[in-house]
């Protein structure tokens, strides 16, 4: 017998996606119907899962709260609980502000929450997912919270130190997401680089992937947010020699001139910095590199600028995001630095290197015209079917667009000829 039914709501990254899909299970496992983000207004109670990262997203988790105690004032929702990482930084806050909320949680807090709904939590079931990503890749995530303390970054003030999950424990959920049908697992964390060292006194990346490769049917492992300080080079061996870990990683490194990289607290110089991009590249030819640049942090002058176009113009990444500085309360930079750069000028600088980095990912698809790939086809669309190839991550990179067949379907692999490119993505042919 159901007990009502529970809309989660996700805000946010990956990370957050996950906390929900184990909230989901263990709702469901107490007899409730769960959905997930869903449009529907019939739900009895609805979960939102907040991201307090940067300003935009803080504004688009409270904007989410108030539209949802309106629907509770209007009687479409019987409870609302508000819970994750915006709920955690401004939580008493919150309480004053917006009272109509029926409780507000911390970013780990499932256990009062399934409490609270007079309902059981299942300690043994912990890490058991109701998967909301399509049914042939996942994400993992190998340990929460994060130690590095960048001065831009509130993430360590909700998250907590750095703890990471045991090797067994990863490879048991691991195991269980393939059997169930997962082809591609995407490993995230805060900080992949620190894996290991609070729980086995050094770095355990390497030998976690190398063991995750072993699974019978895991094709694709994908690895998200590696550090640059201390960077474990012994996992560039596990990814140039597994066959089903993917030529990709994903390693913010946020800026490349020593003033900035030393104001950002990064613990890490821009030769140091090119040193590592270098090794990673020789180690693992032809890898697919993805980073993010903070732009407009206090400081930052024009020359600073003028660097980090110059670094991005010789090293040609694979994929980039950029992100304007944003002035997060109790920060090292909201303590310590004056806000001194115009916000004009964060979104013009913002702008001018997406513009750049256009330029790279256009040329850079060019040279894979004519070539043959491995393509995971994730979705059907009108007229194409849309999948990556192991350079690209669910939601963040480019895509293939495949033309329509009868042969081709969601979830399977297939060797695809590019005929053609844009910007951002390709266009091919099954063979």
């Amino acid at each position: 017998m159901k007990r009502g039914k529970v809309n989660i709501t996700t805000l946010g990254c990956s990370k957050n996606l996950v906390d929900s899909e184990m909230l989901l299970n263990q709702l469901d496992l107490n007899g409730f119907e769960v959905v997930h983000d869903s449009l529907d207004d019939d739900a009895d109670i609805v979960i939102l899962n907040t991201c307090g990262f940067i300003m935009d997203a803080k504004e688009e988790s409270v904007n989410s709260i108030l539209s949802y105690v309106d629907d509770r004032k209007k009687g479409k929702i019987d409870k609302l609980m508000v819970m994750g990482c915006l709920s955690a930084r401004y939580k008493e806050d919150l309480e004053k502000e917006i009272p109509e909320v029926d409780k507000f949680y911390g970013k780990f807090d499932y256990k009062q929450i399934i409490q609270d709904l007079n309902a059981n939590f299942f300690e043994k079931k912990m890490y058991h997912r109701l998967k909301t990503t399509p049914s042939h890749f996942s994400y993992l995530k190998i340990s929460e919270g994060c130690n590095r303390h960048c001065s831009f970054c509130a993430i360590p003030q909700f998250t907590g130190i750095h703890k990471s999950r045991s090797i067994e424990s990863l490879l048991e959920e691991a195991q269980g997401l393939v059997e169930s049908g997962v082809k591609e697992l995407l490993i995230i964390a805060q900080d992949l680089s620190y894996y290991g060292i609070d729980m086995y006194g050094e770095s355990k990346l390497a030998e976690l992937i190398d063991k995750l490769a072993d699974i019978k049917g895991l094709e694709w492992i994908r690895l998200h947010y590696a550090y640059p300080s201390k960077f474990p080079l012994d996992l560039l061996k596990v990814i140039r020699e597994r066959d089903n870990v993917a030529n990709y990683l994903d390693i913010p490194l946020q800026h490349i001139s020593d003033s900035m990289l030393g104001r950002m607290r990064r613990k890490i110089t821009k030769e140091e910095t090119i040193s590592l991009v270098r090794k990673i590249r020789e180690e693992v030819p032809g890898i697919g590199l993805r980073t993010t640049f903070l732009v407009g942090h206090p400081g930052e002058t024009n020359e600073d600028f003028d660097e980090l176009k110059e670094f991005i113009t010789e090293f040609q990444f694979d994929r980039v995001g950029v992100f304007p500085y944003s002035n997060e309360d109790d920060t090292y930079a909201f303590k310590m630095y004056d806000d001194d750069v115009p916000e004009d000028l964060k979104q013009e600088r913002a702008a001018e290197l997406m513009e750049l980095q256009q330029g790279i990912s256009e040329k850079l698809n060019q040279q894979r015209v004519g070539k043959t790939l491995k393509v995971l086809i994730d979705r059907e669309e009108n007229d194409f079917f849309v999948g990556r190839t192991e350079f690209d991550s669910p939601e963040v990179d480019g895509e293939v667009l495949v033309d329509k067949s009868d042969q081709i379907k969601v979830g399977e692999f297939y060797s695809v000829k590019i005929s053609d490119s844009t910007e951002f993505d390709l266009i091919g042919q099954v063979l």
